[in-house]
């Protein structure tokens, strides 16, 4: 929110009521509690009248630095998300007094605090990070005529007669809470979640609010109030509802952060690496679940609006088959239930007539697990509707009837996930498909949440739920999931979410247009959300709007098989590599094979994610945060610590260029090549390849060529170790994961000796061939 008109003047109407002064402080065991005047106090005729703002600073674990800043003190929460869900907190705080300033340190990261003026300074040992100097805090009393571009005040449901058919008037007033923190020159901003517009936030407008807008415009379906930096820190709102963000937009070297609320409370992380910092951030808001093997197959389904039966999926799957191009889950999209009735949780009877049947077939003859689209909004022809409405189960209009909207279906209402009993009746719909045979579910949507003139059961504040929501539900659908299946047997592929929500993977990017650009919205998408504590990030391989080239399709195959996880899905025609060219489904065997030839090293990341929160997929700078070129990079990443990959966003014939750091680095498809960095590649790529190099000083373990599938015994099946530039008389340990969980089968030793010689020691693992360079 922009309440300046350039640096010194506000905007019309605009009052702000700046934090000036420390007029009072105590301590306690964690932090400090503070009282800060909006105006100079000279005498006690001062401090008549108001508003005073009420700061807690405090440290919750190690490394980290919470200020909690509050107009009016309610006691409600601002958030719906519980934090340090998985993993206790780290408690390590000091507090001292240094001359006349407050000094609050947590490990390595220390804030000092000054009385008059008031400011906050935080630092590491090695530099100051950044500061919120004099009057960076404050409360705005803002006209509503300046809030209609806040999607809290403003929204497509908003002035819609089904949804909203007697809309509130705005406040004369909006208040908000603001705090700013600087910014150093060259210092970058990242992260926020799954956003598609540039990947270096510097000089935009961030809005945290969950809509359906597909790829290419400034909306995003998954927000997160969390960004990091290049200067070794990060930033985490604890705030569900929408946050503003000006990064270095509104004061150039600032990133300001307002909330339309009484309260806005923000933590600073440190970290000595950008991982670190990822480490400390996914401790406090969870870490992602660990995934069943079978996940990281390839995933295909029937497509949006396209016409399919038991005879089209049938055919697919033998298709795939057939080209070596072998379907681990197939996902039934929305028509398999009957139009206008999403969702009814049932198999239309006129394309699968009997359900249970057909899904045990093709699992035994295709070996596939099966995917169901399902959303929680219920369409009022849809045959449940009427329960729902009974029972009580939908979001509710202020005078007790169900709120509708004929955005998406007939009058759909939404499922109030904060009602035990609506929870209860949506988990029953979805146990009757598990019954049938069903492995997972696609929880699509969650972004439409109305938040104006509705009740929630539990009483939730609307606003504060917009967001939340989407954490909920899927956490709802995962929950069941793993309750039939077990620990480490859940996954949901989902679309929409905010922070917690990284703890049920997977995630896939939305609705994207088949075309390079769109290519390069859902990398920079993927990269953004998995610097903000997401382990896993998948899309739409062909783009969903519209029909790929023969061209787009297969560097889209190249880029999707190479991203923590693969599903070949459009709208108005299908993803099937045979209808793009035969070559297009020998590429896509090709590249398929690699990622089943990969998965020791693959779920080893899998396991990390869990563990310490690391993403699969790397932006550039996780990896290199000393190497500044790295910095910038959003066309390329790091799959996990090794691998560097650049998908191709250029025509054939045209020349792709991509960086590569420092060392000797190798090419993975063909391994006697290799190139001394750092340098710009400059080179045309043929379409049956994509640029993948090996990281100097790596092991890669691989399994047999050929092996069809993702879920085998990568200890016992007979790996190739390959041994990539390792130093002289340096060991190498690279653990094996069972397949399950985060369990380790053994582990392979590798030891380079004098004149290069390799010595490879495999403790529980069957290594069959070593590869040496």
């Amino acid at each position: 929110m922009k309440f300046n008109d350039g640096f010194w003047v506000l905007k019309n109407g605009v009052k702000a009521y700046y934090g000036l002064q420390l007029v009072n402080s105590q301590a306690d065991a964690t932090g400090y509690d503070l009282q800060v005047s909006t105006r100079p106090i000279r005498h006690r005729g001062d401090t008549l009248g108001g508003p005073v703002l009420s700061v807690r600073v405090h440290s919750p674990t190690e490394g980290v630095i919470g200020v909690k800043i509050q107009h009016i003190v309610s006691g409600v929460p601002a958030t719906l998300i519980r934090l340090f869900p998985d993993d206790k907190a780290v408690p390590n705080v000091q507090l001292s007094k240094e001359n006349t300033k407050l000094v609050i340190q947590s490990g390595d990261l220390k804030a000092e605090i000054t009385e008059n003026p008031y400011t906050m300074t935080f630092k590491s040992p090695k530099r100051t990070l950044t500061e919120a100097g004099s009057k960076y805090q404050a409360v705005y009393e803002v006209p509503s005529m300046w809030t209609t571009t806040s999607a809290s005040y403003s929204s497509c449901l908003t002035q819609d007669p089904v949804s909203n058919p007697n809309p509130e008037p705005l406040p004369p007033i909006v208040r908000y809470i603001n705090s700013a923190l600087n910014t150093s020159p060259g210092e970058l901003i990242y992260g926020m979640g799954e956003q598609f517009g540039p990947f270096v936030k510097n000089g935009q407008t961030v809005k945290m609010w969950n809509q359906d807008g597909g790829t290419s415009t400034e909306q995003a379906y998954k927000c997160v109030p969390f960004y990091i930096t290049n200067r070794n820190y990060g930033v985490f709102v604890n705030h569900s509802g929408e946050v503003d963000f000006e990064v270095c937009s509104e004061k150039i070297s600032r990133v300001g952060v307002s909330v339309a609320d009484t309260t806005l409370e923000y933590f600073l992380i440190y970290g000595e690496t950008p991982l670190e910092i990822l480490e400390r951030y996914t401790r406090m808001t969870g870490r992602p679940a660990i995934l069943p093997s079978w996940t990281y197959g390839l995933w295909l389904t029937t497509s949006f609006l396209t016409a399919y039966s038991n005879e089209t999926v049938s055919g697919f799957l033998q298709g795939m088959q057939e080209r070596n191009c072998n379907v681990r889950v197939f996902h039934f999209d929305c028509f398999w239930m009957k139009q206008y009735e999403w969702c009814s949780f049932t198999f239309d009877p006129d394309n699968f007539p009997n359900p249970k049947e057909y899904i045990a077939e093709i699992k035994a003859k295709y070996g596939v697990k099966v995917c169901l689209w399902i959303n929680p909004y219920i369409a009022q022809l849809s045959p449940i509707f009427r329960e729902g409405v009974k029972g009580g189960y939908f979001i509710k209009r202020k005078d007790g009837t169900p709120w509708q909207c004929d955005l998406w279906q007939p009058g759909m209402a939404v499922v109030d996930v904060t009602n035990p009993e609506a929870r209860q009746w949506f988990k029953s719909k979805l146990s009757a498909l598990l019954d049938l045979g069903v492995d997972t579910f696609k929880t699509d949507f969650g972004e439409r949440i109305p938040h104006q003139s509705v009740v929630f059961h539990d009483g939730s504040d609307p606003f504060r739920m917009h967001n939340a929501y989407a954490v909920i539900y899927n956490e709802l659908v995962f929950d069941l999931l793993k309750e039939r299946f077990g620990e480490g047997e859940a996954v949901v592929f989902a679309r929409s979410a905010c922070f917690g929500g990284q703890r049920f993977p997977v995630h896939w990017g939305g609705d994207c247009e088949s075309s390079r650009e769109a290519m390069a919205e859902a990398m920079r998408g993927a990269i953004s959300l998995c610097l903000s504590g997401f382990g896993y990030a998948s899309h739409d391989i062909g783009g969903f709007e519209g029909t790929p080239t023969p061209e787009v399709y297969q560097r889209w195959v190249q880029f999707g098989l190479f991203s923590s996880h693969s599903r070949l899905h459009g709208s108005w025609s299908y993803r099937v590599p045979w209808n793009f060219s035969e070559e297009a489904a020998k590429n896509m065997a090709k590249f398929l094979d690699v990622r089943h030839r990969l998965m020791p090293y693959i779920y080893s990341l899998s396991i990390e994610a869990r563990l310490k929160g690391h993403p699969v997929m790397r932006a550039m700078f996780l990896e290199f945060p000393d190497d500044r070129t790295t910095h910038y990079l959003d066309r390329q990443y790091m799959l996990g610590p090794n691998l560097l990959v650049a998908p191709v966003l250029v025509p054939l014939g045209e020349e792709s260029e991509y960086y590569i750091p420092a060392g000797t680095w190798t090419n993975f498809f063909h391994p006697e090549r290799t190139i001394q960095g750092p340098v710009w590649v400059k080179e045309q790529v043929p379409i049956d390849e994509v640029p993948v190099w090996v990281r100097p000083g790596s092991v890669l373990l691989l399994g047999p060529a050929k092996i069809g599938r993702p879920d085998y015994d990568y200890a016992k099946i007979g790996l190739e170790a390959r041994v990539y530039q390792l130093e002289e008389g340096v060991e190498n340990v690279v653990e094996v994961p069972i397949g399950k969980g985060t369990g380790v089968a053994g582990r392979v030793i590798v030891k380079k000796g004098a004149g290069g010689s390799v010595t490879v020691d495999a403790d529980g693992v069957s290594v069959a061939s070593v590869w040496n360079n």
